[in-house]
């Protein structure tokens, strides 16, 4: 996310001001590819703007922002559906990731890919790279779009309504409300995180006693 800290708030405003409408959708677009621009921020200071300045209007706003989400993913998706494996194959032991790990994921997407995509809008890091994650992981397209779509739908309206609401109260205190969005997307990764670390621990640990129970079956059984 170094990328993202070195645009300041200054420089989005500046953006909005000399580009309007497309700056969002530009933004929104290139983070959704997998480059951490911040796409987020330039949405919801775009909409906490809206709420004081007639130039900006937040219907428009909001499409910009669904635009850029839904096409931005699907070509974040064919880069990963194209290029994903073959990269892994060729690079992944610089990263220690190996083929055995993208066939896992794989078979995490076919169970939980649509909650992923979904979910993973709101989610710091996952709304760069869900949609990178679900192509490598030959998540089927149509489902991919409907999820991504309506995800992106679901966010955009979300940020969108939570800077105007904040930007009719706040006014001139923004960073207290980009924190505040920030602090809840990494809150939402630590979750998962802590989720998936728990997952493995029971997993290994009900696999470790599974293997002693058999073990111990098959000390029992009479020797001929």
């Amino acid at each position: 996310m170094l990328l993202a800290s070195l645009i300041s708030v200054q420089t989005l405003i500046d953006a909005l001001h000399v580009v309007g409408y497309p700056a969002i959708a530009l933004f929104i677009f290139i983070e959704c590819v997998g480059v951490p621009l911040p796409g987020e921020t330039i949405l919801l200071l775009a909409s906490f703007l809206s709420a004081t300045d007639s130039r900006l209007q937040l219907p428009l706003i909001i499409l910009c922002a669904i635009a850029g989400a839904v096409l931005g993913d699907n070509v974040g998706y064919w880069i990963g559906r194209t290029g994903g494996r073959v990269f892994v194959e060729r690079y992944g032991r610089f990263f220690f990731v190996k083929m055995e790990h993208l066939e896992r994921a794989e078979a995490f997407f076919e169970r939980h890919g649509a909650k992923t995509v979904f979910f993973g809008r709101f989610i710091s890091l996952l709304r760069i790279w869900s949609a990178v994650l679900a192509g490598m992981n030959r998540m089927p397209w149509r489902s991919f779009l409907f999820y991504n779509a309506l995800g992106g739908i679901v966010w955009s309206l979300y940020v969108a309504l939570l800077g105007y609401i904040t930007g009719r109260y706040f006014h001139d205190h923004f960073n207290q409300v980009e924190w505040a969005a920030r602090t809840i997307g990494w809150v939402g990764l630590a979750l998962i995180v802590i989720g998936v670390i728990v997952v493995v621990v029971v997993f290994r640990v009900r696999r470790t006693r599974h293997a002693r129970r058999l073990h111990s079956a098959s000390m029992r059984l009479p020797s001929r």
